[in-house]
């Protein structure tokens, strides 16, 4: 019992000293820089340059990715993923105007693993889907973009920069998709 009051005064004691320090003024300037910096992560920020391979086994660098000044959006997806194969397919049925109106590229990203991934072939084939598709078996560009859960869609801008994102797929997100390429593709900065 002393020695927690003892080891809880001493606490005490480095506190107060430290609560009209430099160190703890530091810290929380950088605390604060860290958020501020931290709220807009995921955006402004180019593609990350990994390897990741076509569905015929050919290897391509993530940095090479683009769409002649028009915007891109690239999904991570994987093939055990309800929401989004549905992402895809919603996609899918729009695709031909959003490319008409836009200029979009979709790019699917697959992070299926080796155990999975000799199943993406015949089911994009069996969907007829009309996107790039590509592999990242290992996750390696899943990691280096900061994809947490699948599905998760980039929005690409003319520049090469990720200007938006969006987690998850419910029915009526390719709605809100538009919208942020119909902004992008005008140019038009978009809200954080």
């Amino acid at each position: 019992m002393r020695m927690q009051i003892i080891t809880l005064s001493l606490l005490d004691v480095i506190i107060r000293a430290l609560k009209n320090s430099f160190i703890v003024k530091t810290i929380s300037l950088f605390l604060l820089a860290f958020c501020f910096l931290t709220a807009f992560q995921g955006t402004g920020r180019k593609i990350p340059s990994v390897q990741v391979q076509t569905l015929d086994g050919k290897n391509v660098n993530t940095s090479t990715f683009s769409n002649g000044g028009k915007p891109m959006l690239i999904s991570f997806w994987a093939t055990w993923c309800s929401p989004c194969k549905k992402e895809l397919n919603a996609i899918a049925e729009v695709y031909d105007d959003w490319k008409k109106e836009t200029g979009v590229k979709v790019i699917a990203i697959s992070i299926d693993d080796s155990k999975s991934s000799n199943k993406v072939a015949p089911y994009v084939n069996g969907k007829g889907w009309d996107f790039e598709e590509y592999l990242d078996v290992n996750s390696d560009f899943k990691r280096a973009i900061g994809v947490n859960n699948p599905p998760q869609t980039f929005l690409v801008d003319g520049k090469g920069e990720i200007v938006w994102q969006h987690v998850g797929f419910k029915d009526g997100d390719e709605e809100e998709y538009i919208k942020m390429l119909r902004k992008v593709a005008k140019g038009e900065k978009l809200e954080h």
